[in-house]
Parts: structure tokens; sequence; C-alpha cells
């Protein structure tokens, strides 16, 4: 099991969308997703990917960290399993 961080999208951006970006650069289907708010200003998301290793999504993340997309640069980052 797999864990990404997507940091610095747009609030309103739907989990069908998110999806298909993902897919768009080769990721598989996510099992979950969670949503950070934090302060509001750079609302982030969690996937969880069941099937896939996190030696696989860290293969993969140079494909869409610092992408521009929906008018912000996203942060995306491989999560380490002691994650909380």
């Amino acid at each position: 099991m797999g864990r990404l961080w997507i940091g610095n999208i747009e609030a309103d951006t739907s989990d069908e969308e998110l999806q298909e970006l993902l897919t768009k650069y080769g990721f598989p289907t996510f099992d979950a997703i969670e949503r950070v708010s934090g302060d509001g200003s750079r609302p982030a998301a969690v996937f969880t990917f069941e099937g896939a290793s996190p030696e696989a999504l860290r293969l993969l993340v140079p494909r869409i960290h610092d992408l521009f997309w929906k008018h912000r640069k996203l942060v995306v980052q491989v999560l380490r399993d002691n994650f909380a």
C-alpha cells in the first residue's frame, strides 16, 4: 500500500478531477482520499493506493511534482508508513 500527498490544490477541485489528473500522468486509481484543509491557503489531499507500493508511486511523482495545474503549482510526495 502506498500513500501520496498532493498539496496546494485548488480548494474547489473535485475528487473526479483529481482522479483524472492522476490517471492522465500514469497513476493507478486511488482507493481512498482524505482532504487536508490546513489554514485554507494551500489545501491538500492524501491518496491511498492499496495496490501500489511506495516505490512505484515514487517513480511517478516527478510527472506531477511542481506541475502548474488549475492556477497552482502542485507539491507532491509519497508518505512514509508512520504518517498519522
